[in-house]
């Protein structure tokens, strides 16, 4: 072996044997305290285990969390709820009504016995006469001079679309 080597050894041994030994030189509990007047301090002999210096873990330091949850903002306020009893009032249910006429009066034509009245919804125009039923929505129930009364079916509701004076 030649002797670059072995002092290469003999260096690395060395700084290992130094870096071994200083944490519990330097950053021992014994040299963070100040001695006592009157009570011996306690080396660490070669002999004694590792770790046998170090005070033993109390209950709280073994479940200590060593990760903990941290925030950047401020935790917000909870909100505070009150109870409040319940009012069982029955709320008003409004009865379905039957929407307002789709038609127009245009005109009637005929006598008395054959009168054929003449309705127009939107572009469709409906020419009925008494009784006849329009889309399954609305029947023809009376014809007057000034009024004709329908019924909505889906509700059996009756409904009135003015026409005018009488001829």
């Amino acid at each position: 072996m030649n002797s670059a080597r072995a002092v290469m050894w003999i260096g690395f041994l060395g700084v290992s044997a130094v870096v071994a030994w200083a944490p519990g030189h330097w950053f021992g509990q014994e040299d963070t305290v100040a001695p006592v007047a009157g009570k011996p301090t306690r080396t660490v002999a070669a002999a004694d285990p590792v770790g046998a210096g170090l005070p033993a873990k109390r209950p709280a330091q073994a479940q200590r969390d060593l990760f903990p949850a941290q925030r950047w903002s401020k935790p917000q306020a909870l909100a505070t709820v009150t109870e409040q009893p319940a009012v069982a009032a029955p709320a008003a249910v409004a009865a379905p009504a039957a929407p307002t006429l789709p038609f127009q009066f245009i005109g009637r034509m005929g006598d008395r016995d054959d009168l054929q009245i003449f309705l127009q919804s939107g572009e469709k125009l409906y020419v009925v006469r008494q009784g006849d039923v329009i889309d399954d929505t609305y029947r023809l129930d009376h014809v007057s001079a000034t009024e004709l009364s329908l019924v909505y079916l889906p509700l059996h509701q009756p409904q009135t679309l003015s026409v005018g004076s009488a001829p």
